[in-house]
């Protein structure tokens, strides 16, 4: 079956959603609502939703302020940290121009030294991310949630509740619920609708403030493609691969593209922007707020962990569920912990799920993008 021409239709408002969100993010200033910036889904959104705050992700996806960043930072560091602190640096992104506070993690060495000249130009608060999801480790990421709350608090003047929390760990797992239920629609062979145009929803809902509305936005958007499909409308038969590896977005779009312009299509995303932080809920309930908070965030499977047998269990369960054809890594140029992880990960797709696999390196530009549809139509024609 060919998928219908008007299909995508149902997407746009999701892929204009970050251009605008820049205008949202003018009026919350306007209205004097706090707005967080934060570079990393181990950050406990349910703190700010507590407050009343909104959130919005500033790791940056583009290669304009990279050189302006290169002139602080070193040329052969990973592009998402060069590009997140040009934009910063230069005030070309209005997220951060508009955030109160910018939040960052210890996931790894570039990105911790980054926020120190970061926090020359803008207010940041870093939160000490352990290496290991051990119980030691579980009792500090707990201590730093609380830091985290207590800074919160003390930043914008209010007092944080666990009453308060509690209803946003409800509210943030019904968004998180309406994700899940939307991209396993893709389970479904033939997959309903395109990677690209099922990425531009699950990027585009980062960029929604309201977020009690979200659920139900995500929902419609799951009914209509669950319906269409029913009445005839999908992608037509084709091999179907699981990206894993380094965060999507903006420019690295491009694999998704390569993927699907020769020949396959894009049914699951094992990262950031997909998979990796919304597969588990919080528990709702744990009497001790703070402890649901440090377990359900710190049992995310990033490469930053080690070892990181989480990213391994979803990968498994993730390959069985999407009747996977291939797996695809995208990792950025000098992202060490994702780089080094990739034997691991190559290691267990060839051998423990029997599925081809392929590394594809990239960064924020395009000149490699002849090179990805060359490697990527040898990959998908071998499947």
């Amino acid at each position: 079956m060919e998928l219908k021409k008007n299909l995508p239709a149902i997407f746009e408002d999701f892929a204009d959603a970050r251009q605008a969100a820049f205008l949202k993010a003018k009026a919350l200033k306007d209205q004097n609502v706090p707005l967080i910036g934060i570079f990393c889904t181990y950050f406990p959104q349910e703190l700010a939703m507590a407050m009343g705050a909104s959130i919005v992700g500033l790791c940056a996806t583009s290669d304009e302020t990279i050189p302006e960043a290169e002139m602080d930072l070193p040329r052969n560091l990973c592009p998402l940290i060069k590009s997140s602190y040009g934009f910063g640096k230069t005030d070309k992104c209005p997220f951060f121009y508009f955030s109160d506070l910018v939040v960052g993690e210890t996931t790894c060495d570039g990105k911790k030294k980054m926020y120190e000249y970061l926090g020359e130009f803008k207010p940041v608060h870093v939160m000490q991310l352990p290496s290991d999801q051990g119980e030691a480790s579980l009792a500090l990421w707990k201590s730093e949630i609380i830091r985290m709350k207590e800074a919160l608090e003390a930043q914008f003047g209010v007092t944080i509740t666990e009453e308060d929390i509690r209803g946003a760990i409800a509210l943030k797992n019904d968004e998180r619920r309406a994700l899940k239920h939307l991209y396993g629609l893709m389970k479904q062979d033939p997959a309903p609708v395109l990677g690209q145009d099922l990425f531009k929803v699950l990027l585009g809902s980062t960029f929604e403030f309201d977020r009690s509305v979200l659920p139900g936005n995500l929902t419609a958007i799951a009914e209509k493609i669950q319906s269409e499909y029913e009445a005839g409308t999908a992608v037509d038969k084709r091999p179907r691969i699981l990206i894993t590896g380094c965060p999507v977005g903006g420019a690295t779009e491009k694999v998704i593209k390569a993927i699907e312009d020769n020949g396959g299509v894009a049914v699951a995303f094992e990262n950031c922007n997909g998979t990796k932080a919304v597969e588990e809920l919080v528990d709702e309930d744990n009497p001790d707020v703070y402890d649901a908070l440090a377990r359900k965030y710190l049992n995310i499977g990033c490469s930053v962990m080690s070892p990181n047998p989480n990213r391994l269990k979803m990968l498994d369960t993730m390959i069985d569920d999407y009747a996977v054809d291939g797996v695809v890594e995208m990792v950025l140029t000098a992202c060490h912990t994702y780089g080094v992880e990739a034997r691991s990960i190559k290691r267990f797709v060839n051998e423990k799920k029997n599925k081809p696999y392929i590394t594809i390196e990239t960064d924020y530009s395009s000149a490699d993008i002849g090179q990805l549809n060359t490697r990527l139509a040898a990959f998908i024609e071998m499947l």
